[in-house]
């Protein structure tokens, strides 16, 4: 995507020197656009545990990467194997993280320790590319929708998103925004809703910040208000990322997103969810209780960071200094409530059956 008409993917090997990775500091933005220079598998982790770099998608190709930075310093199976366990501890809900670390163990346990360090440049930079066209596709299969509404409304088609599920949250496109980004890009009258997703304010602060700098129509409202708009018809659907896609089409996204899910069924607005197929664990049949949720610390609740008004950014607590405050980084939204999946390989219904059609070397 771009940023200002540059084009940029969120993840990548520094030109210059051929194995460096550079990622950008999503904690810094939208009050400052800095790149970070990851030289070592613990700041691989590091930057995916401070959610630096976070999103399913990019946290995968980031510790794909991570385990190349390893190898660098010991190619050793070994060592490799530490590692990855290292890295696959880094954040436990988003099931991507573990599925790029097997998939380059795979890749790699058989190679000869000589050549594993090339070999797992080679594998992440597939993981990164495949994640791009992935992204790409889920938009293609998104956009149809929505050029669907706009066919048979008039004004813009008002679109909500929960979380950030763009390019910053992949390696390049998105999932929940790519279809946006291609609406905008085919002249459709586009609005987007984003909800500020407390307690980190992705959507404050990320999302708002993708689409501003690509140019799309957006307002951001408070969490809460999304029920509100709905209730009101001023929402024409519901599209979100996920973090982890239950075979039985239970999806855990960012804490908040269930409660979006419940408003969208009670006023018929269609809830969508986009996910690439790395994103769907075939292993859990029951989202609810097989999910693992996050707990974050409580610091990201207490505590918020803004640019006062003299232009300083800082963070301010808001809440009594002895009130305990607790923090699940994600909820589950049940399949009843989803009505359907967007994937690369089409759209169906949230059910072990659809998907099984769509994915029948997994079924």
């Amino acid at each position: 995507m771009k940023i200002d008409g540059t084009p940029y993917r969120s993840v990548w090997v520094d030109q210059e020197d051929g194995w460096t990775i550079r990622i950008f500091d999503q904690t810094r933005l939208p009050w400052a656009l800095e790149i970070l220079r990851l030289s070592t598998v613990a700041q691989a982790a590091h930057a995916i545990r401070t959610m630096q770099a976070r999103g399913a998608p990019l946290i995968g190709a980031v510790a794909a990467y991570g385990l190349c930075l390893a190898l660098r310093a010991d190619p050793s199976r070994d060592a490799m194997e530490r590692d990855a366990a290292m890295l696959r501890e880094a954040r436990p809900t988003a099931v991507n993280l573990a599925w790029a670390i097997d998939r380059m163990l795979a890749a790699l346990r058989q190679v000869p320790d000589a050549s594993r360090s090339r070999a797992a440049y080679a594998e992440a930079a597939a993981i990164a590319d495949e994640d791009v066209a992935q992204c790409e596709a889920i938009g293609r299969h998104g956009v149809a929708m929505i050029e669907a509404i706009a066919r048979r409304k008039s004004g813009p088609v008002n679109l909500l998103t929960h979380c950030n599920a763009g390019w910053l949250a992949t390696v390049d496109w998105g999932t929940a925004l790519a279809p946006m980004y291609m609406a905008h890009e085919r002249g459709i009258d586009l609005h987007v809703w984003v909800d500020e997703t407390r307690p980190r304010n992705q959507g404050a602060l990320l999302t708002t910040w993708e689409l501003g700098r690509h140019g799309v129509p957006h307002t951001m409202v408070v969490d809460n208000a999304g029920g509100h708009l709905m209730q009101h018809g001023q929402v024409d659907m519901v599209i979100v990322g996920a973090d982890r896609v239950a075979r039985s089409g239970d999806v855990a996204n960012k804490i908040g997103t269930y409660l979006k899910a419940l408003a969208a069924h009670d006023n018929g607005v269609p809830f969508w969810v986009a996910a690439p197929s790395s994103t769907i664990d075939w292993a859990i049949s029951d989202g609810v209780t097989g999910i693992p949720i996050e707990e974050r610390p409580a610091t990201e609740v207490t505590v918020m960071t803004g640019r006062a008004l003299d232009g300083a950014v800082l963070p301010v607590r808001i809440v009594p200094t002895a009130t305990p405050a607790a923090n699940p980084a994600f909820d589950v939204t049940p399949a009843r409530l989803v009505t359907g999946l967007i994937t690369e390989r089409g759209c169906c219904a949230a059910n072990p059956a659809a998907l099984a059609r769509l994915f029948p070397e997994y079924a």
